[in-house]
């Protein structure tokens, strides 16, 4: 079993990154690939999916992001592509605020979620997510990477933002909306050499 790979992102794709780990090229599957520029260092914790025609890697920069996978992929007609999809469209804390409160019509806007897939994972994982490897207290500190998913969507390279990573930890009591509002004045006083 593959458990982390490290490596220099060499290339990128849609849905993939290859990494170079001392001359040999991984091909990772992720759900943001492009949150991460091409040569930074980086390190992603792995699934290994082995199945008859093919063997693969599922990257996740957050060991909590890989746990959430492993749990989603144990739903009954969710696959690896799709459980990525999904953690790809959406942040920790939403997905298990969503599945908590039963939140039928935000889980139907996910990719591949249709109404008895939503029911389903509210069904397999409602109040699951503390049996997770990380304590339930990690899911207010990974807050700093929610905060950068999103500032990625907004067009910010991963490269960029971890300038500020030091700064937004020292917040990170705010709500996930303040901690963002706050990134973005960081970048913008950055931008202007404040």
């Amino acid at each position: 079993m593959i458990a982390f790979v490290s490596g220099i992102v060499v290339d990128q794709d849609s849905d993939s990154l290859v990494l170079d780990n001392q001359g040999i090229g991984y091909q990772i599957y992720c759900g943001r690939p492009f949150d991460v520029s091409m040569g930074d260092d980086i390190q992603l914790y792995t699934y290994h999916h082995i199945r008859e025609d093919a063997m693969l890697l599922f990257g996740f920069l957050s060991k909590l992001e890989l746990n959430l996978f492993k749990q989603i992929i144990n739903v009954k007609g969710v696959g690896p592509k799709t459980g990525l999809n999904i953690l790809s469209k959406t942040t920790h804390q939403q997905l298990i605020q969503a599945i908590d409160q039963e939140d039928i019509a935000f889980l139907r806007t996910l990719p591949g979620v249709g109404p008895k897939m939503a029911s389903q994972m509210i069904l397999d994982l409602r109040g699951k997510f503390v049996s997770t490897d990380e304590p339930v207290v990690n899911l207010k500190n990974n807050v700093v990477e929610d905060v950068f998913i999103a500032m990625g969507d907004l067009g910010f390279k991963r490269s960029e933002l971890n300038s500020i990573k030091t700064a937004l930890e020292e917040h990170s009591d705010q709500s996930l909306q303040g901690l963002i509002t706050y990134g973005l004045k960081l970048m913008n006083a950055r931008k202007r050499g404040v």
